[in-house]
């Protein structure tokens, strides 16, 4: 929902019983990086007079990019930062980038994560599109403060099953994010149950517990149905 006011957000959730969102972190966007105190102490106090929780902050980090490590951790911590002052548990980066780089990196800010109480989730992405690619990099890092996404339409787009995306991030996992589309040549998002990804299956590996996000990917297909309206329909199951 870009540029969509948060209090609008939060009484679309509650009015249709959602229990968190994403934040979607980036300049123009309710939520980003030059909030100021004031602003990030009464967006918290939405959350939590709402009860709707403010489940990740999105950053469009890479943090396996090319370049010097120093930008990448000092933009992370700020993401982290931000996630703490907003009560949200987990930031998300992209990999787009080498192991040896990502690992380096990941590790030299686990401590700061630690501290702050908010994990670093790196999603099934571009260059590690596969669970099993993610789920390398937090083993080799080996902090709970490291852990993956399962970004479904990526896993699926990378040739695994949802019992081999499960297996291999299951110990990494710190949420899932779903989607339908219609098929890999066509990534325009369509309502939930409507396309041909697995989701069914993909959700039968998940405990009760478990956070599920509906990623509805409308800045990057302005053809997309309105999300707003969809929020109504019946959700599989």
């Amino acid at each position: 929902m870009p540029g969509l006011p948060v209090p609008e957000v939060l009484r679309l959730a509650t009015e249709h019983g959602w229990d968190g969102v994403e934040l979607r972190c980036t300049p123009g966007e309710p939520v980003h990086l030059d909030l100021g105190t004031a602003e990030r102490t009464a967006l918290a106090r939405q959350f939590t007079t709402s009860g709707v929780l403010p489940l990740a902050v999105c950053s469009y980090l890479r943090i396996a990019e090319p370049g010097e490590d120093g930008p990448v951790l000092a933009e992370l911590t700020a993401h982290l930062r931000l996630a703490a002052d907003l009560g949200a548990p987990y930031v998300r980066v992209f990999p787009r980038g080498n192991d040896a780089t990502a690992v380096r990196r990941l590790t030299a800010i686990a401590p700061t994560a630690t501290a702050l109480g908010v994990r670093v989730l790196v999603e099934t992405h571009d260059t590690h599109r596969s669970a099993r690619a993610v789920a390398r990099l937090a083993a080799a890092v080996g902090s709970p403060a490291v852990g993956g996404l399962w970004d479904l339409m990526h896993t699926h787009l990378a040739g695994e099953t949802p019992a081999d995306s499960h297996t291999a991030l299951a110990p990494w996992l710190g949420y899932t994010q779903v989607k339908d589309i219609a098929s890999p040549e066509d990534l325009t998002p369509l309502p939930l149950g409507s396309g041909t990804l697995p989701l069914a299956d993909c959700l039968a590996l998940l405990p009760p517990t478990a956070w599920v996000s509906w990623e509805y990917e409308a800045p990057w297909h302005p053809a997309a149905a309105p999300f707003a309206p969809l929020l109504a329909r019946p959700r599989p199951s």
